[in-house]
């Protein structure tokens, strides 16, 4: 499926839902690509999962704004990378750095950059300890197995409009 193909489902997806994410973060390794930039020279061609590009450009279009949250041990790789695929600037924020505390200190990061509060942001990773942690923030997080696809995608929007639900009925109590 072509990016723009991919673009227009996930904005289909998208519209089938009234209340949407107002950021949505990433991790990159095995999540937006299917490799550790560890494991990769700056001299490589990076290579995305098939439907991230357009899944992010459909992001883009509606206004939704996205971040990175990466544990990587080499974030100038990661970063010459998101060069390679002209992605640095679709970024509000990129939190590149190798941590120990499964991303909680990426999302407060984010955070204090952006200003979002962690129950507005939608998160897609491919380990559940990262999961379970930012979960535990507020943020609606998803566990990708081979990498953000369409069907994660809407199966995200779906658990952030139920999320939102369950917290705007707590506020009424």
């Amino acid at each position: 499926m072509s990016d723009e193909r991919v673009k227009a489902e996930a904005l289909q997806i998208l519209g089938l839902f009234q209340v949407l994410p107002r950021l949505v973060v990433f991790d990159l390794d095995y999540t937006l690509w299917p490799f550790y930039c560890e494991c990769r020279s700056k001299r490589d061609s990076p290579s995305l999962f098939r439907h991230a590009r357009g899944i992010m450009y459909a992001l883009k279009e509606k206004g939704i704004d996205m971040a990175i949250a990466s544990r990587s041990p080499t974030p100038d790789i990661a970063k010459v990378f998101l060069d390679k695929l002209e992605f640095q600037s679709m970024f509000v924020a990129q939190e590149i750095f190798s941590s120990w505390t499964h991303k909680t200190e990426h999302f407060q990061k984010i955070q204090r950059k952006t200003g979002i509060p962690y129950k507005s942001m939608l998160f897609f990773d491919d380990e559940n300890r990262n999961i379970e942690a930012v979960s535990k923030m507020g943020v609606t997080s998803v566990l990708v197995e081979n990498g953000v696809n369409l069907d994660m995608f809407k199966l995200g929007l779906s658990n952030f409009a139920t999320n939102c639900a369950a917290s705007s009925r707590k506020d009424d109590e």
